[in-house]
């Protein structure tokens, strides 16, 4: 199967998957704060966030393995993949057991956490370490399936993983439904787990029956492999430069502003992080494609696939933004049913332009780290910096929109400039005025598209804001955008040329 046929069959599944658990996470949601109550649902999202933060002593270590197992995929190479899982597991099973204690540490101290809790505090322990003996499954026993990922085969753990999900959370609205039982609710978490790990343990020894599942490893393995071992320390600081950064705009708004303003801020991010976590969900499984093709070594390729997803990635970007930029306040209007919640026009902007870049981030980071190009660890921690330091003085000027702003100055200055330099440098070795040269044009090419929907889009009425009038209108700034975007960008960027015709191609050979 090709890496265009794999990218397909990954973006299938994640994508049935991803629309069925929105629709199915609104209904249960409801259900379970009516049934169960908002102080154990809130409980619940507190210890997940607990465990999120000792998921950190993770960074860089599925990745740099993730990149080393490519090459080795490629060539068909059993041994070496053998001994690059062993490492990774030995790795793994070390971080387990050091989230193991530390976890227990901080259940010491849940009475005083939660003193003020009307939920006996069996509650909460059982909730946590229903939690905790998840997660350290992932590290003791389903390391393994990183091959799957490397391998291009997402299908396998989304299709085995996703449909034990869905059964589970039907299963536990009947319970909640019927029974209002708390205990019901975790102990099917806890099921979950070990029937889930079981089910991909199982697949990972059918589809790789050469794998050694259960091979043991001693330290002495860390010493055959330094590089890896260097990538990991690496890649921790661009993994912890990126939570930093990701985590401070919304600790300041509560710090400078009001907790109030943290709440509208939330409304609006909600929105574009459900949108790209939407998109990015629909490339699943491109990051392995392009480790592949890079393995491959076709420099031709690697550039004409390069540009291919730069092209893709501005495209749906630019009718998002065109899109959002229109609907989002209505939007709002109809979900919230509150003026209140509207945000002003520049923080609406500046949102919108931080989505974008976000979003055509992507094909630079994904070649970036096909290449192993992580030695650049000086720039996540001036983006953060950076981002830090712009939005604090940034937000005595101009309030929310001054936080936004440190963000995109700090976007702009290491993912628009750097990152693009860096890979230009050390991954294509080509001069990077070829980059700026096809990337000013992308980015000419959008200008103009927005203008027109933006003078069209005066003539359009809405009406009376309610959710089928907005679903009406969103579809009508969709077609004007379609219409105006893609020519523009078609006779512009032989990217979106080539791109074009691989999906039209792959669509009649369908």
């Amino acid at each position: 199967m090709s890496r265009v046929n794999h990218a397909l069959k990954n973006m299938k599944f994640s994508m049935f998957f991803y629309l069925t658990f929105l629709i199915l996470q609104f209904v249960s949601r409801k259900l379970f704060l009516d049934n169960l109550g908002d102080e154990f649902m809130g409980l619940s999202g507190t210890l997940r966030s607990f465990l999120g933060f000792l998921n950190l002593a993770e960074l860089g270590i599925g990745a740099a393995v993730g990149f080393s197992l490519y090459k080795p995929i490629f060539n068909k190479e059993h041994h070496k993949i053998n001994e690059l899982i062993s490492l990774f597991g030995h790795l793994y099973k070390k971080i387990g057991l050091f989230i193991i204690i530390v976890g227990v540490v901080i259940s010491c101290f849940f009475p005083i956490i939660f003193d003020s809790l009307n939920a006996p505090l069996t509650v909460v322990y059982y909730t946590y370490y229903t939690f905790l003996f998840g997660m350290c499954l992932n590290f003791f026993f389903n390391y393994h399936i990183i091959l799957l990922q490397a391998d291009q085969k997402d299908y396998v753990i989304t299709s085995s993983s996703q449909s034990l999900n869905l059964i589970k959370i039907l299963l536990q609205c009947i319970i909640v439904y019927y029974y209002q039982s708390v205990y019901g609710w975790i102990t099917l978490e806890l099921i979950y787990y070990i029937v889930n790990s079981y089910i991909l343990r199982r697949k990972v020894k059918q589809i790789y029956p050469w794998l050694g599942i259960n091979q043991k490893t001693t330290n002495s393995i860390l010493k055959t492999n330094p590089e890896i071992i260097k990538k990991v320390k690496q890649i921790s600081l661009h993994k912890l430069g990126t939570f930093v950064t990701g985590g401070t705009d919304q600790i300041l708004i509560f710090v400078f502003i009001s907790i109030e303003t943290v709440a509208f801020f939330g409304n609006y991010e909600l929105v574009f992080s459900r949108l790209l976590q939407l998109v990015n969900t629909a490339f699943a499984g491109t990051a392995a494609g392009i480790g592949n093709l890079v393995a491959e070594n076709d420099k031709k390729n690697i550039n004409k696939v390069f540009w291919e997803m730069m092209a893709l990635r501005f495209y749906i970007g630019g009718l998002a933004i065109i899109v959002l930029y229109f609907v989002t306040e209505p939007f709002i209007l109809v979900w919230l049913s509150d003026k209140t919640y509207i945000l002003s026009k520049y923080v609406l902007i500046l949102f919108l332009l931080n989505m974008f870049i976000m979003q055509i981030r992507v094909p630079v980071d994904h070649f970036k780290d096909a290449y192993g190009l992580y030695q650049d660890i000086w720039a996540p921690v001036a983006q953060s910096i950076i981002n830090l330091g712009m939005s604090i003085i940034l937000l005595h000027y101009f309030d929310l929109a001054g936080i936004l702003m440190g963000t995109t100055i700090a976007f702009s200055i290491v993912i628009l400039l750097w990152r693009p330099y860096f890979l230009y440098k050390h991954g294509f070795k080509e001069n990077l005025w070829h980059y700026w040269k096809r990337f000013l044009i992308l980015v000419l090419s959008l200008i103009l598209p927005f203008y027109i929907c933006y003078e069209i889009q005066k003539f359009l009425i809405l009406g009376d804001i309610n959710l089928f009038n907005l679903i009406i209108y969103a579809f009508k700034i969709l077609v004007i955008a379609f219409v105006a975007y893609t020519p523009i960008i078609y006779i512009s960027s032989l990217g979106f040329r080539n791109v074009s015709k691989r999906i039209f191609t792959l669509v009649k050979l369908k």
